[in-house]
């Protein structure tokens, strides 16, 4: 019978076949090069004073949230350092998410401009097939950034999530991590970086400044060098999918279904 790795690797297999076929469809055909581009994501009009404050207040409200959960935790001594760590990152996630719905109404009152629903585009197939094609560059930029971190002399740290995941044992923690991963990690995180900061960048910046500034804060925000790159190219790609669709359902879809197939892989024993 394969093992559990060899049956993740001919999965991955297929999921990178896929994405390719994906990736050409979509973006590299000569149809789809020549096919005009009408971005649906209308310009956020905030003033800059009003954005820093609202982007403060989110940070500022998920750390609190973050630290207030800390000290609670610290007591309870059955938790383990590392339980208490992603722990308290939920929290960091639901503190942000309370002060986007706080300060938002106060700042930019004006409803946020949704465009018509396009026929034939559904939040979730458009997700996936993002997650597809996107799945095959971030491959790409992985192995071409750690082997030329690797050349430089450049040591490698796995991310602490990894192990985390790898070691969880309990079904209860281990539905607490798969939640926190694909749900409220995702949801967050677009909301914040694709749907707060790249949305108002666009509209100030020249578009790759857009594209790449909050695309590396997003990958600097995960604390880890060998997957900084492959970061990059991941929040890139969803930037500009939010940008052509108008709907950051879908990045977050999407980024739900790459953080999935991230623990997949750890649980079967192939690392990131």
């Amino acid at each position: 019978m394969p093992s559990p790795s060899a049956i993740a690797v001919a999965f991955e297999a297929v999921l990178i076949l896929a994405g390719l076929a994906v990736l050409w469809r979509m973006a590299l055909s000569p149809t789809a090069r020549t096919r005009p581009v009408m971005p649906l994501l209308p310009k956020w009009e905030i003033p800059p004073l009003n954005f820093l404050f609202f982007l403060w207040g989110i940070y500022a409200g998920g750390f609190l949230v973050q630290f207030i959960v800390f000290q609670l935790l610290a007591s309870v001594a059955s938790l383990t350092p590392e339980m208490r760590l992603i722990m308290a990152s939920a929290g960091t996630d639901a503190g942000m998410i309370i002060a986007w719905l706080l300060a938002k109404p106060r700042l930019d009152p004006r409803p946020v401009a949704t465009p018509a629903p396009v026929r034939g585009k559904i939040p979730w197939l458009s997700g996936a097939l993002t997650f597809l094609a996107v799945w095959p560059l971030v491959i790409l930029v992985m192995l071409v950034w750690q082997n030329g971190l690797g050349a430089l002399g450049i040591p490698l740290e796995k991310q602490e999530a990894i192990d985390i995941f790898a070691n969880a044992r309990d079904p209860l923690w281990l539905g607490f991590l798969i939640s926190f991963a694909v749900v409220l990690a995702p949801f967050t995180e677009e909301l914040v970086h694709r749907g707060a900061i790249f949305r108002f960048a666009r509209g100030w910046l020249p578009h790759w400044l857009a594209l790449l500034g909050p695309a590396c804060i997003f990958a600097a925000l995960h604390w880890n060098l060998a997957s900084f790159a492959p970061l990059v190219a991941l929040a890139v790609v969803f930037s500009l999918v939010y940008e052509r669709t108008g709907d950051i359902r879908v990045t977050m879809i999407a980024h739900g279904l790459f953080n999935l197939n991230t623990a997949v892989l750890i649980f079967a024993g192939i690392g990131m």
